[in-house]
């Protein structure tokens, strides 16, 4: 523990944005102080975090697996795995039981195998390695490898317990690979022996191997060219050879090993018998019919069949594909033959794999199918087969065409309320009710929130509200994936995850104790109207995702959510037990950019110039949003003030939940579509919301619905604007035949030139006397007001608009597309413009009311963003990152440098340095730039430095690294403040840092964290109590409460991109100044509670996550985690308390980590058990007659064929053994929490003890017994020695 004292003594305090914080001694390292005035205050804050405190590891992986390739199940331990295209390996059993491995490599999954009932999992990869997983300890890791070097693996086959493992590969060859060792035995099965020697062709890549259920001697080996030789491993020759004309694609054996049946690519099954394989015994095509002329119609490949017996009725034979092709737009199907019986379920996604679920390990017993699980590619689903009804589709040959299409019509129709896939109650096998968090993505996540240490109650309320809106029609039976254990650790506390999604849904998780449940699911699309194809500017959206959650904002303890959502729009939403009816207040607020603040073309388009000002008001505007008669207005005004969704202006019933009480609205302005909305914070114990974007700031007060301010960025400064520009002239009118603005998407605009440092380029005489001339370099550049991510949605061609960085990206940040955006980065060259700039140009990148504002939602799920060089020349990467983030068209300090391509000396010495020069030059570019409002936080403060008590205040900062203090006027009484009006007064103080304001947080002067006020939950929508009335319930955490000990006063923790400084409040000394990162820059960042004191976590750029003490900002932890490969990261990423953090690693796939030393110690406890001892179950017996004539198959001895004695050593060129990491990491796992697991060793040594003491005491008394017992036998025979049989 060490003791931090901080005397304030000669500190000089300068006027806010002056020369305290631009001084040179802010710029200096982490924890050195700034001067300031003398005063007899001191801070006495006793630091308890050190770096012992913080470890970082992922903790568990929720949601879908991302691109499965691979799919396998232990029937014994009741595990299920499944092998994704990034070489990632979910392991899932019972609910709790989540586990997830990587490859090191990163390549694809091919195939899994389990050691069945062994704790172990092979897996085959596609840089043909061959992997062992040790499951047996909580946390899987690798204990041997073996990469093969001149084959590569096609197909593995590991029978049910044998230690020898079968490996085809795409030569043909058949190899065979010792488990134990994991060393490859000198038996190989040529395809040159395999086939006969008159066969001219290659029988091509191995694609099934089996052995004979009838005699494990006998391996069964299929060629996908459609040759099957069943190779006898004992006399190693084919016993007999099968050519057939159409391609295998999968063989499946019949229990008694008489008979096989293979899947086909010309969608047609062949049923083979071992006594006569000269032809097959059966050709079907289940989906195929006889056409006119006498042919069978062609059919899709059949890719897998399942030939699976039942004791107690006919034979399960489960396929996928095999469709005919004479119609385009089939669904994937998942086909059940259950004798004449055929059931075919469609699904919504592609099958990726199926495997059916048996209640014998054994391959020679009847199976008895239980359950079919199906692998999609975007969702896991399981099909009871116990639990048949009555209504199957059933067709018996010949069959008919239009009676399929119809059953299939009627099979659609009837399952369409499950939404994994088409089949539900119709149908004839039920599905189970998946108990994992498969359905994240069921809508693209859009944007996360994660919260920890809620209020308990929260959970219960939350699930019982959801539960009522559950889906029904699923099997009754128990998830037959069971295995493992999992119990409920003491390191536990409730924790929410919320998400947000494309078509405007919200789902609440419940995320306590590392595992995720769904609690509540909200959809906010239904406080809007449905869009009509043929209505004005809904036509426009109607093919997008105009609802899409942009970020959301809740108080747990007020319940009071927010959304905002990607058409400029936020909902309030209250939460309520009851149902109710009610009408929705909209509100309109006109917070749009003045057209000073763009620069509109005139006739000549090679000379653009500013527009001739006009008289009208400079800030933006808000008004209620009321119907408007055709007479009040031209149509077009009309039209430039409606906003992109209509809210239902009726009473509507509300189930409970949340329910909406009030949603505010940027509309279009000038045919401008709204920019996007960059921060908001919301404060129930004030009844305000604020909300800001790039054109300026709004505060509504929802209690009386009404707008209390709605200002741009460049007023709320007043005369303390730090850049000192120029006042604006006068709105202006706009020339132009249309009405519109006629914007190029460019995104290189004026903006980014005006925000060049001033003194970096010098510009000619005639800027300086008339400001609507532009400079030379902005002479072929024009202003543009879409989004930037709408921009880059618009120029990405194909259906799926997937984005993803750049590769120069994902290894270095600094330079991008030429540009140069690292400080201490040599400068680059620009790029060309990306529009033509020729007569046709200007007129196709024209954006007004006939063009959609809002193109496909910026999912986070999808945001593996490429900014291809063609399309994103023209500005820095990092600007590209920032406006991808946020959704606006940001500028922040550092592009005051940054995007200069001219020396860095000038900047450097710069750096600490906030002042600007007036010459006119720079007030034409300065006066220009557009600040975007970054974060807002409503608190107790200090909003002046002569202010002696706290009072509620706005925090606001900016893209220019700015903090702008509002303070505010609540009224107290709860009659008078639904009466009087809230007063914003004029601007506090104004404070400085480096880079775009990220984050506010605020402590005591003891160093304890203060949270905002808040008011405690009531439901409006109860009945009236006479004798306990509904009042308002305040909470508030007031800086002052600490004044006797450590004198009056807060501080404050600001965090931006580049820097984090501590500010004492009221007095606004900068007390701490780190300089966070040069080469980067930061991307989340949040003041957390860990280990029950406090810190800041940050996140940036590089990959880099660090934590800093509180409030001396002394580095504690330092992390090269995660790069960041794509904005799905950034976007998403957000740390919590507890020392916490999550981010969408996948766009189906939520991972969260831990960066708490407490918490990893811990994680053992918390994580699931994979392997359980369990009995192997015995094979049944097989009767005196069956093991006569079934054969020598228990005769069989693998070893003595296989081992180094009989088959020798194989070629090591061939392949190369890597020892894996499995025991280390084991040990290492187990000395993670050493001290438990010693006193369990000891606890579990004392119970041996015991139990030893115990059995030593039957023991004795067993011989005791067996003595008297003896002897009593013996008296009985001398007694009844000498007796005849007839004394008896």
């Amino acid at each position: 523990m060490k003791k931090f004292r901080k005397v304030l003594d000669g500190l000089t305090t300068s006027s806010p944005g002056g020369g305290t914080i631009g001084s040179p001694s802010c710029g200096s390292a982490a924890g050195t102080p700034t001067a300031a005035a003398p005063t007899p205050k001191e801070i006495d804050v006793q630091e308890t975090l050190v770096s012992e405190n913080f470890q970082l590891c992922k903790t568990v992986r929720h949601g879908f697996p991302y691109q499965p390739t691979a799919l396998a199940f232990d029937p014994v331990q009741k595990i299920l795995a499944i092998g994704s295209r990034s070489g990632g390996v979910r392991i899932l059993g019972r609910p709790g039981v989540d586990c997830f491995c990587q490859h090191e490599s990163g390549a694809a999954v091919l195939q899994l195998q389990f050691l069945i009932n062994e704790g172990a999992l092979v897996t085959a990869c596609a840089d043909d390695t061959l992997h062992l997983w040790n499951l047996r300890q909580r946390r899987p890791a690798i204990l041997h490898s073996l990469k093969f070097n001149r084959e590569r693996i096609t197909f593995c086959h590991l029978p049910f317990q044998s230690k020898w493992l079968y490996v085809g590969t795409e030569r043909g060859n058949t190899h065979i690979v010792n488990i134990e060792s994991f060393i490859l035995s000198g038996y190989v099965i040529m395809w040159n022996k395999a086939i006969e020697l008159s066969t001219k062709t290659h029988p091509g890549p191995v694609v099934h191997l089996s052995d004979s259920p009838k005699d494990e001697g006998k391996l069964l080996v299929g060629f996908e060219s459609g040759t099957i030789v069943q190779w006898d491993l004992r006399a190693k020759k084919a016993d007999f050879r099968i050519y057939y004309d159409e391609a295998i694609h999968s063989v499946s054996w019949h229990h008694e090993g008489k008979q096989f049946m293979c899947s086909h690519s010309d969608g047609s099954l062949t049923l083979w018998n071992l006594r006569n394989t000269s032809k097959p015994i059966q050709v079907t095509f289940p989906h195929g019919k006889i056409q006119k002329d006498g042919r069978k119609e062609s059919c899709k490949p059949i890719l897998k069949v399942d030939y699976k017996t039942s004791r107690n009725s006919e034979p399960f034979i489960i396929f996928s594909g095999g469709l005919s092709y004479d119609k385009a737009g089939r669904r994937p199907t998942l086909t059940i033959m259950h004798g004449k019986a055929i059931t075919v379920l469609e699904m919504d996604y592609a099958i990726v794999e199926f495997m059916t679920l048996c209640e014998t390990p054994y391959n020679n017993e009847v199976q008895d199918p239980y359950a079919v699980v199906v692998l999609l590619e975007k969702d896991l689903i399981v099909v009871d087969l116990t639990q048949s009804k009555s209504g199957e589709i059933t067709r018996n040959p010949p069959r008919d065409e239009t009676n399929y299409e119809r059953n299939k019509d009627r099979t659609k129709e009837a399952h369409s309320d499950i939404h994994v896939c088409s089949v539900c109650d119709f149908r004839s096998f039920p599905v189970f009710e998946n108990p994992y968090p498969m359905d994240i993505h069921e809508s693209p996540v859009t944007c996360t929130a994660y919260f920890a240490d809620c209020p308990p109650d929260i959970i219960p309320v939350l699930y019982s509200i959801g539960a009522k809106h559950k889906k029904t029609g699923f099997s009754q039976k128990e998830w037959p994936v069971s295995g493992g254990m999992w119990t409920l650790g003491s390191h536990t506390y409730p924790e929410i995850i919320i998400t947000g999604h494309a078509d405007g849904s919200i789902k609440f998780w419940d995320a306590s104790a590392i595992t995720l449940q769904m609690l509540y699911k909200l959809k906010t699309s239904k406080v809007f109207e449905k869009p009509k194809p043929s209505e004005g500017r809904a036509a426009e959206l109607a093919d997008d995702d105009p609802f899409a959650v942009q970020m959301v904002n809740w108080c747990p303890q007020s319940r009071i959510f927010c959304v905002v959502g990607i058409s400029a729009h936020i909902i309030l939403y209250r939460f309520s037990k009851y149902d109710a009816n009610t009408q929705i207040v909209s509100l309109e607020v006109r917070l749009q950019c003045d057209p000073e603040d763009v620069i509109s073309p005139s006739e000549n388009e090679n000379n653009p110039c500013f527009s001739e000002p006009h008289s009208g008001s400079h800030s933006p505007q808000a008004h209620h949003q009321h119907p408007v008669s055709p007479a009040g207005g031209t149509p077009e005004s009309f039209k430039d003030s409606t906003p992109c969704l209509k809210v239902k202006d009726r009473v509507v019933r509300v189930p409970p939940g949340y329910q909406a009480e009030l949603v505010i609205q940027l509309p279009w302005i000038d045919g401008e579509p709204p920019q996007q909305i960059s921060s908001l914070d919301i404060n129930s114990a004030y009844g305000l919301l604020a909300f800001g974007n790039c054109n300026g700031l709004a505060v509504v007060d929802y209690l009386q619905k009404t707008v209390l301010l709605c200002m741009s960025t460049l007023d709320l400064y007043g005369a303390a604007d730090p850049y000192q520009r120029l006042t604006r002239s006068p709105r202006r009118n706009r020339q132009s035949t249309s009405g519109l603005t006629e914007l190029s998407d460019n995104q290189q605009s004026v903006d980014m030139e005006r925000s060049k440092s001033p003194t970096s380029v010098h510009y000619p005489t005639s800027l300086h006397n008339d400001p609507r001339v532009l400079p030379e370099p902005v002479a072929s550049l024009r202003a543009s007001h879409c989004s930037p991510v709408f921009y880059l949605l618009d120029n990405v061609k194909g259906p799926g608009r997937k984005l993803s960085l750049p590769t120069d990206l994902k290894t270095n940040l600094d330079h991008v597309n030429g540009h140069c955006t690292s400080p201490t980065s040599q400068p680059c060259s620009a790029g060309k413009p990306r529009v033509p700039m020729g007569p046709e140009g200007p007129r196709l990148a024209r954006r007004g009311p006939g063009r959609p504002p809002f193109r496909k939602a910026q999912s986070a799920a999808c945001m593996e963003i490429s900014l291809p060089v063609s399309h994103t020349e023209g500005y820095a990467s990092r600007r590209a990152m920032l406006q991808q983030l946020h959704g606006v068209t940001m500028y922040s300090h550092d592009e005051h440098h940054t995007a200069t391509p001219y020396c860095w000396s000038d900047r450097e010495s710069r750096e600490n340095s906030f002042s600007r020069s007036r010459s006119s030059s720079v007030s034409s570019i300065d006066r220009e730039t557009k600040e975007a409002i970054t974060v807002l936080q409503f608190g107790e403060s200090f909003g002046r430095k002569s202010d002696t008590l706290p009072t509620p205040c706005l925090w606001v900062g900016t893209s220019l690294g700015v903090i702008i203090l509002i303070p505010m006027s609540i009224p107290t009484d709860q009659e008078e403040r639904m009466e009087e009006p809230v007063t914003i007064g004029p601007c506090g103080a104004v404070l400085m840092l480096k880079g775009s304001v990220l984050r506010f947080g605020f402590l005591d002067c003891t160093g304890a964290h203060i949270q905002s006020p808040y008011e405690v939950w009531r439901d409006l929508n109860a009945p009236e109590d006479p004798d306990r009335p509904r009042k308002r319930k305040l909470v508030h955490y007031s800086p002052s409460s600490s004044q006797d000990t450590c004198g009056e006063g807060h501080l404050a923790i600001v965090c931006s991109e580049r820097q984090a400084k501590v500010f004492l409040m009221p007095s606004q000394s900068c007390l701490f100044v780190h300089n966070i990162t040069e080469s980067s820059f930061v991307l989340r960042a949040d003041v957390v509670s860990v280990c029950n004191s406090v810190c800041l976590a940050c996140f940036c750029a590089n990959g880099h996550v660090m934590t800093l003490s509180l409030p001396s900002l002394r580095p504690l932890m330092d992390v090269n985690y995660l790069p960041l490969t794509d904005m799905r990261i950034a976007r998403t990423f957000c740390f919590t308390n507890g020392g916490q953090a999550l981010y969408l690693s996948s766009p189906t796939e939520i991972q969260r980590i831990t960066y708490s030393q407490e918490m990893y110690d811990n994680l053992q406890e918390m994580l699931g058990e994979l392997f359980t001892p369990t009995e192997t179950p015995e094979a049944q017996n097989r009767g005196f007659l069956k093991g006569f004539f079934g054969g020598n198959a228990h005769t069989f001895d693998r070893e003595e064929l296989f081992g180094e004695a009989a088959a020798g050593k194989a070629s090591r060129s061939l392949a190369q053994h890597i020892p894996g990491q499995g025991g280390v990491e084991g040990m290492k796992v187990a000395a993670s929490g050493a001290v438990g697991e010693l006193a369990r060793a000891r606890i579990a040594l004392d119970e041996r003890g015991q139990r030893l003491g115990e059995l030593e005491e039957r023991t004795a008394l067993m011989m005791t017994s067996a003595e008297s017992f003896s002897k009593h036998a013996h008296e009985l025979m001398l007694k009844c020695k000498d007796k005849k049989w007839y004394q008896f």
